[in-house]
């Protein structure tokens, strides 16, 4: 099993990358999301792998983190999405904004998604409910900031009760952590002030 590719990123095509590593040319399916994220050519990258062997191909995809990689191995884990709509699902959704949407049971977020009908997407929803959590989302959400360590526990809490309020007055689970997540966090700011900020960016 291939854990991760670190190499040469050598050139991009429509729905995968080239990487070089020694001298050879490892072609990796990734979402639209992840190659959007990449540097340029030229640059190391570190890609994190799922190899999939079938009778008739064998095809590697790759994340640009762990946690993308554990999501997509839930989503393939659901009858009816194989590896290419786990990959067009991680395209239209981020890891946590599809947690978000799992958990608030927006069906229509996830059957946006390429090859996903409503049903499917309602599938998905019955079966990762129970793993995939609203805590995990929001502690990606600031291990993603680039601030002391010490600070991010007071910024979680702050955020999630912001996200929480959110939900109360009726918006979307996967619309408040977008708004919330775009709040300029300064210190000291307390949950009543990032609601207000949120409201800004919500989407009516």
């Amino acid at each position: 099993m291939i854990s991760y590719i670190r190499g040469t990123l050598a050139d991009f095509e429509e729905d995968k990358v080239i990487v070089d590593v020694g001298g050879v040319g490892y072609g990796i399916f990734m979402s639209g999301q992840d190659m959007g994220r990449l540097p340029g050519v030229g640059n190391e990258v570190k890609i994190h792998t799922y190899f999939s062997v079938k009778e008739d191909a064998m095809k590697l995809y790759g994340f640009l983190t762990r946690d993308a990689l554990q999501v997509f191995r839930l989503l393939i884990g659901v009858s009816g999405i194989g590896p290419k709509g786990g990959l067009g699902i991680l395209s239209a959704l981020s890891p946590d904004d599809l947690r978000f949407a799992v958990m608030a049971g927006d069906a229509k977020a996830i059957a946006a998604a390429p090859g996903i009908g409503k049903k499917t997407a309602e599938k998905l929803i019955l079966e990762l409910k129970d793993k995939l959590h609203l805590e995990d989302a929001l502690e990606h959400a600031v291990q993603m900031e680039e601030m002391p360590s010490g600070e991010h526990a007071g910024m979680s809490e702050v955020r999630n009760d912001a996200v929480q309020a959110l939900t109360a007055l009726g918006y979307g689970s996967t619309e408040a952590l977008k708004a919330v997540r775009q709040v300029e966090w300064r210190d000291g700011m307390e949950a009543e002030e990032v609601l207000k900020q949120a409201l800004k960016y919500m989407v009516f």
